[in-house]
């Protein structure tokens, strides 16, 4: 993604890709306030511990930790504070439609700049079992023998 022309990656979280299974991702502007982009531009963000929840027909994220500006001062807002994110009204009709399935939450995925704008990736997700998280182990552990393997070879 951050290959992407236009597009500059802050945050990650590998996390949730671990966690559970993706099944459906939305692309969400927030609510900024204060001195709160340029932190973001700084890189001072962290997605691991969040969550995004529907109220009263809006979304919000919770958790998501962006630092305060060194520079800043009574404009710094609380790092952990609650943010609105920016939806058309249409995608929080769909996306509250299927939280109402057993088993799904909202995670955020990625926070990055898009054209000078902060975006936000929602993934709508379903909790893995404890058998799907050590296949998963497994087999990122296959392709990383198998592409050190290659790399040997291809030094002779």
């Amino acid at each position: 993604m951050a290959k992407k022309p236009g597009i500059k990656l802050i945050a990650n979280n590998k996390k949730a890709f671990h966690d559970y299974f993706i099944e459906d991702t939305y692309e969400a502007g927030i609510a900024l306030a204060g001195t709160e982009v340029k932190s973001l531009r700084m890189g001072k963000c962290s997605i691991k511990e969040s969550y995004v929840r529907s109220e009263r027909g809006e979304m919000f994220i919770y958790g998501m930790n962006i630092s305060p500006y060194e520079k800043g001062n009574i404009f710094n807002k609380d790092p952990l504070r609650v943010r609105k994110l920016l939806l058309h009204r249409y995608e929080i009709n769909k996306i509250e439609g299927k939280l109402k399935e057993k088993g799904l939450t909202l995670v955020p995925l990625k926070v990055y700049f898009k054209n000078s704008l902060v975006k936000v990736e929602i993934g709508m997700a379903r909790g893995k079992k404890l058998y799907d998280k050590r296949q998963d182990i497994a087999k990122k552990d296959q392709r990383r023998e198998a592409e050190r393997d290659f790399k040997v070879k291809n030094l002779y």
